[in-house]
């Protein structure tokens, strides 16, 4: 039985680079993987996941009013896919997830999906929060924080390295975010120690 898989974490822990390397074996079994990521990440009018260690691959862009499972399924006609990796899943609709729900249970291919659990306010991603909900299979990619402790928070900064605590849930400029564990991400964003009683 075909399943949706939701692999999370925060940022910088690997999870385009594990994603890669599943593509790259289900190619190297001679296998058909379909790759998607969301339209925020378009370069030259092309859907790229790339990895920090240098490696990258065209994918399928997705936006928020596309239909996923439709397309997977209009793939599929042309040639057999044998396994969806979806990249940067938190941007998902909810509606999204429930198609890629439906890819994994009606056309018996298995969904892969992979991204952050939270923003930088600590709060859910809309998609993140649908597949913590209804994915098959959770795994949580694991990454550390300065002082070595798992990180499991992410801060946003501005070019300053001024911890932002306001603004919009999307700006997906990597480099003005770092990893934290939640004690130290708790003291970046001024929650602690806490004022009064």
């Amino acid at each position: 039985m075909a399943k949706l898989y939701f692999s999370y974490a925060a940022m910088n822990a690997g999870k385009s680079t594990l994603l890669l390397q599943a593509a790259y074996n289900y190619r190297e079994r001679g296998m058909r993987p379909l790759l998607y990521t969301s339209s925020l990440y378009v370069a030259d009018g092309v859907g790229l996941i790339s990895s920090r260690i240098g490696i990258s691959e065209p994918a399928e862009l997705f936006a928020a009013d596309d239909d996923l499972y439709q397309s997977v399924r209009d793939f599929d006609e042309e040639s057999k896919v044998d396994c969806v990796f979806v990249d940067e899943a938190q941007f998902l609709t909810r509606d999204q997830v429930w198609q890629l729900a439906r890819v994994a249970d009606r056309l018996r291919i298995p969904v892969m999906a992979f991204g952050l659990r939270t923003d930088f306010q600590g709060k859910l991603f809309p998609g993140s929060m649908e597949l913590l909900a209804i994915a098959d299979v959770l795994r949580e990619i694991r990454t550390i924080c300065t002082c070595g402790a798992k990180a499991t928070m992410v801060v946003r900064q501005d070019m300053n390295g001024r911890v932002l605590t306001d603004g919009d849930q999307v700006a997906i400029e990597k480099s003005v975010y770092l990893s934290l564990c939640r004690k130290h991400w708790e003291e970046e964003v001024g929650r602690w120690p806490v004022k009064g009683p």
